[in-house]
């Protein structure tokens, strides 16, 4: 589980954050180390169980929203309303995703291609877009998009999810390109394999071909993952815009 920071920094004082999948995983590490410095924090995600779990480990001020990040409309309202719950909002953090099935590519189901797609592309394109009027409202924001090695290198057998994640790379820098004049900066991690519960959608053959191309020999930990994200998500963060950020165990050679 979890722990998040145990720091008496209070960086995020006064900020207002949305964290997409942030009911486990990365997004919950992400939101915990938010909420301990200072952030307001409204978990979106599915799984109103994970919320639940969620709102226990950060504490209860945290607010926790059923979004599906697939549907537009629904996006659009979740940000209005943490708009006018929270009054703004400063940082987004888009961790939701999903990986489809390890299957060659001329296997791949067509409905589980276009699955994949619709949440990891079209998901975090419609956060984004939901999300940057309000940040543009008040002058200021920080979002950090999830990608993966996986979108830099083509794991195969996982087509579908090193596509979508090769387009959220290419979404983050044409985006922070947009935005560099608005005092919203736009930046994206590429982990390689952090084991969270999204292992439980990939094969044992896989995860194995994963932690192979590790130098390092072990997998990431979503605390590692975390620190990144949170430095991206802050006012330290104000020089670097549409950039991608590895956290690879020295697998990434680009």
């Amino acid at each position: 589980m979890p722990t998040g920071n145990t720091t008496s920094d209070k960086r995020f004082a006064g900020r207002r954050a949305v964290i997409t999948g942030g009911g486990s995983g990365i997004g919950l590490c992400v939101a915990a180390r938010l909420a301990a410095e200072g952030a307001a924090v409204c978990l979106w995600d599915t799984n109103q169980a994970s919320l639940d779990r969620a709102r226990k480990t950060i504490g209860p001020d945290t607010v926790g929203s059923i979004v599906d990040v697939t549907d537009w409309s629904a996006v659009d309202a979740a940000a209005i309303a943490v708009r006018e719950r929270f009054g703004g909002i400063d940082i987004l953090v888009c961790s939701a995703g999903v990986t489809g099935p390890n299957v060659p590519l001329w296997d791949y189901p067509v409905d589980a291609w276009r699955a994949v797609m619709d949440v990891n592309v079209n998901g975090l394109f419609h956060c984004n877009r939901a999300v940057v009027p309000h940040m543009l409202r008040g002058g200021y924001g920080r979002i950090v998009n999830i990608a993966s090695v996986a979108g830099k290198e083509g794991n195969p057998m996982a087509s579908a999810y090193s596509a979508s994640k090769a387009a959220v790379i290419g979404l983050t820098k044409s985006l922070g390109k947009e935005l560099a004049q608005k005092n919203v900066t736009v930046n994206a991690v590429t982990p390689a394999a952090v084991k969270t519960a999204i292992f439980d959608q990939m094969s044992q053959t896989h995860i194995d071909y994963m932690l192979s191309k590790i130098p390092m020999g072990r997998f990431g930990t979503v605390d590692e993952i975390a620190a990144l994200v949170c430095w991206l998500a802050s006012t330290e963060c104000s020089f670097t815009t549409g950039a991608i950020f590895d956290a690879s165990g020295g697998r990434s050679t680009y």
